[in-house]
């Protein structure tokens, strides 16, 4: 694609989005919704099929996307962000890195559960799927109504029963064919999954 065919269709697709938090100029690739520095190396609109558009848009600064754990993340290099797209098909990550951007792909089709939290370091949106789950770490200037309505979004099209996605055993680190738990998976983080359990997308205490 051409810079003006670039700038075209994401002009097009923001005027088309259901949300505002999709932006011309974030899917363009030229500036973040809370920077104005490139956040990846090729355009977010890139990144989508012909007839596939936008419904939101989150970004976060360095936190970048956390897998199994909230702690085992892929962040960006240098002056890059995290983009996360959610379309009407999959939520899609963007990792800027400078060998070329990191991509992480949940089709909606795979998604069992999706919670989302807020904190002042910053918001998450969490989807998991049978297998583990994936902490989409956004900017904590995002108004929480965005991140509702985007976890809505994303429940709607939760199927009854979810599909495995086949690449997600390249996300764990394996010793004589058993996944190892990651050094940044903490006690904490062990002793808060034993203490809650999750029912159709509400996590609910079990520490009693």
């Amino acid at each position: 694609m051409t810079d003006q065919q670039i700038l075209d269709r994401a002009l097009t697709l923001a005027e088309m989005a259901p949300h505002d938090s999709v932006s011309m100029a974030t899917l363009a690739g030229r500036e973040g919704r809370f920077t104005d520095l490139p956040p990846v190396n090729e355009p977010p609109i890139t990144h989508l099929e012909g007839s596939e558009a936008p419904a939101f848009l989150l970004t976060n600064a360095k936190r970048g996307i956390g897998r199994g754990s909230k702690r085992n993340t892929v962040s960006p290099d240098g002056d890059f962000r995290t983009i996360v797209v959610v379309t009407g098909r999959r939520t899609l990550c963007l990792i800027g890195q400078q060998s070329g951007d990191e991509t992480i792909e949940i089709p909606h089709e795979s998604v069992a559960g999706v919670d989302y939290s807020t904190g002042f370091r910053g918001h998450r949106l969490e989807l998991r799927t049978p297998r583990q789950a994936y902490h989409c770490w956004v900017h904590r200037k995002t108004a929480e109504s965005t991140l509702s309505e985007a976890a809505a979004f994303i429940a709607e099209r939760e199927p009854d029963e979810p599909e495995e996605i086949e690449s997600e055993d390249a996300n764990r680190i394996m010793y004589r064919g058993r996944p190892v738990r990651m050094e940044s998976e903490t006690e904490d983080d062990a002793q808060e999954q034993d203490r809650t359990i999750t029912y159709r997308g509400k996590t609910v205490d079990n520490s009693s």
